[in-house]
């Protein structure tokens, strides 16, 4: 390949930087600024900077791997497919198609997702698939598909955020996640805008905030009805936006009017003053924001604190107009194109409902099937995981890590280890692969084409920069070869545009409509934004801004939900008697098993910590760096101390990169979402202990 510069995209998260890419004469990639493409305007973190890094075979996988007496090693791909192909098979013989799961991931490519789900429904005929978004996204999905009738991260562009009069930032420490995303933040503060940030951190996010809230952890649903409360008190109100785009704001008035300040301030820990000030500045601009992230998301009542900001803006008129609504900030680099096109439990391409008997029909049309022949829902990602070894007996994985990144790890950990067989695809040897049974090198974003969809429904064009090593195969050709030895001789190409062709037929028509996108409109208008279901640029362009004229339910009116403050599933108690939130740090990315090989990422962020306010830390006796154990009703995790004035006295905070004995998610509480199915990462009861030397 020719040493000439490929604009690509970062292989990390939602914000899918843009980037140039050049092979150097000794073997290694060079990352250099591509200002063209508006989401970072070239600017990098270090995560991106140093993203080829992991290109190299000396920290990826270079051969097929086979476990034999225990011991993974070596082997040819034949042997590797026929092994996971026999496997599958004998499972299906034996106890049924259900008894093989499948396991995806956020940073899978559209087209890779779109096959992966296409393989689970016709290759094994099981229901049984869904993905690690769903530890991500989901709460936000169904808060935004209650109320809108469409969920798409950002309804609007990133650029919209600095013309906003103001934007509460819930639960989000985006310097540290996305730092290129804080100038967007930034410029809405030297426009005269004003940011308020919800944290029970003081994050580096918080610290750029005109206004910081600090409330205890898992009671964002409570400050977001307080804050309801004081616009109908105030008679801030928009009636006449009320009245003309939306319906069923009695009943959620109702239920808002049911969390005065102080009771909101009892439950929260959020003086009575800071809300009265964070409704004051929301509602004086004529624009106005609420952008959440995943600590409203990942908690029990994820969907429901969702909807109550989403009432918080359509109360006050501020959805479905310029420069104004609800937002949220996907996570995983195709957290949003992932969800769309299949992978998820519940779903076929183009967003639309495995239930549905016309969405059935057109599927199984472009797939060549009979639509009876498709299995129905299956479950969701931690009930999938929890039924490992028992109704599941085999799982195909690909691009995740749950060893580390779900909810009671060390459960699912042996889960794993139950299965009578385990096939991953992966990259590197993650904690995970070094269970299974068979692993596959496969392909990175720098050696393959592929579509992703950013955090704003901006699809985007990853493109080949440099050719990948002998002995690695790229996801699709996996897929090919498997469904070939599982007897399906046709419909899974190799070639991604071939793929990305079959997407947009079989997305045609649904909420998230490709069949408008190609790949040389992806090229030459740096990204186009769903849906957009015509070539004709004239006629359709993209939607960069959605609802402006009416919302995507049958009627166009957005829909109020009433709900009302519930407890975490696990509550504070004389044993436990702190909370435990979650969350990332700005070197390492999910459960680290890329950015943990990456020598410079280590250097910075080398290993975890426990967060911990000084009150806490001198009632224990800890000083700074000594090792203090955090114990759950789950288990007990170690990590140095970091003492902060940054975080409440009642919280300590773990980030979740690492395996051993730091895992934070050995604590983390499974109980779930009873609509979204996420887990409540944010919000558990621990004890914190001195460990004696």
């Amino acid at each position: 390949m020719q040493n000439t510069a490929t604009p690509t995209h970062c292989p990390y998260c939602a914000l899918q930087c843009g980037m140039n890419l050049t092979p150097a004469p000794d073997g290694t990639v060079e990352v250099s600024e591509r200002a063209d493409f508006p989401v970072n305007r070239g600017a990098l973190c270090g995560k991106g900077r140093t993203a080829p890094a992991v290109l190299s075979s000396r920290v990826r996988l270079t051969s097929p791997l086979v476990r034999s007496g225990g011991t993974l090693v070596p082997a040819t791909w034949d042997e590797a497919l026929e092994r996971i192909a026999g496997e599958l098979s004998r499972t299906r013989a034996e106890h049924g198609p259900d008894a093989c799961g499948v396991f995806g991931g956020g940073g899978l490519t559209n087209e890779k997702a779109y096959t992966l789900g296409k393989f689970a429904r016709v290759v094994l005929g099981t229901s049984q698939i869904d993905y690690n978004g769903r530890f991500c996204m989901s709460s936000a999905a169904a808060g935004g598909m209650k109320a809108f009738g469409l969920d798409r991260g950002l309804p609007f562009p990133l650029e919209d955020i600095p013309k906003s009069g103001c934007v509460i930032l819930v639960g989000s420490n985006l310097a540290e996640t996305m730092p290129p995303s804080l100038r967007f933040f930034t410029e809405l503060r030297e426009n005269g805008g004003t940011l308020i940030v919800v944290d029970p951190r003081r994050t580096k996010t918080a610290e750029q905030a005109d206004l910081h809230l600090m409330p205890r952890p898992g009671t964002d649903l409570a400050l977001a009805l307080g804050l309801l409360h004081l616009v109908v008190a105030e008679g801030l109100v928009d009636e006449e936006y009320v009245r003309e785009r939306t319906a069923g704001w009695e009943d959620a008035r109702a239920a808002a009017m049911a969390h005065w300040p102080e009771y909101v301030e009892r439950i929260t820990g959020v003086p009575v003053p800071q809300l009265r000030e964070t409704v004051r500045m929301f509602c004086e601009p004529e624009s106005a924001m609420v952008l959440t992230a995943r600590g409203p998301e990942q908690q029990s009542k994820g969907t429901d604190t969702v909807s109550a900001w989403i009432n918080l803006c359509l109360a006050t008129g501020r959805a479905g107009r310029p420069f104004s609504g609800y937002g949220c900030l996907t996570g995983q680099g195709n957290g949003q194109g992932g969800r769309e096109h299949g992978q998820k439990a519940d779903q076929l391409p183009g967003y639309r409902k495995l239930d549905d008997p016309a969405a059935r029909a057109h599927v199984a049309e472009v797939w060549g099937v009979d639509p009876d022949s498709l299995p129905g829902p299956g479950r969701s990602a931690y009930e999938l995981l929890d039924a490992l070894g028992t109704d599941i007996k085999s799982l195909l994985l690909m691009g995740s890590n749950p060893v580390v990144s779900a909810p009671h790890a060390a459960h699912v950990e042996e889960r794993i280890k139950s299965l009578d067989f385990l096939a991953v695809c992966d990259v590197v040897l993650s904690e995970t692969a070094a269970l299974a049974d068979v692993v596959l090198p496969v392909t990175q974003w720098a050696e393959e084409t592929g579509t992703t969809t950013n955090l704003e429904g901006r699809v985007l064009l990853r493109r080949q920069a440099i050719t990948a090593p002998d002995g690695i195969r790229s996801d699709l050709e996996v897929m090919h070869e498997l469904a070939d030895r599982l007897g399906v001789e046709k419909g899974f190409p190799t070639d991604p545009e071939e793929v990305f062709e079959e997407l947009r037929r079989a997305s045609a028509g649904g909420p998230a409509d490709y069949s408008g996108i190609t790949y040389r409109r992806l090229a030459e208008e740096n990204g186009v934004f769903w849906p957009c279901p015509t070539e004709d640029t004239v006629v359709h362009p993209g939607t960069p801004r959605l609802f402006l004229d009416r919302f995507a339910t049958p009627d166009g009116r957005a829909r109020f939900v009433p709900v009302s403050h519930r407890a975490i599933a696990e509550e504070p108690d004389e044993e436990y008697p702190v909370l435990l939130t979650t969350g990332r740090v700005v070197a390492q990315y999910q459960s680290g098993a890329q950015t943990r090989r990456v020598d410079e990422l280590n250097a910075a962020a080398p290993g975890p910590f426990v967060e911990l306010h000084p009150r806490l830390a001198e009632r224990l006796g800890a000083a700074e760096g000594d090792p203090v154990a955090v114990v759950s009703r789950r288990g007990r995790a170690v990590a140095p101390a970091r003492i902060t004035l940054g975080i409440r006295p009642d919280t300590v905070f773990m980030p979740f990169h690492w395996y051993g004995e730091g895992r934070a998610n050995t604590l983390t509480n499974p109980a779930l979402d009873p609509t979204s199915r996420m887990p409540e990462f944010k919000a558990c009861a621990v004890r914190v202990e001195a460990v004696k030397s």
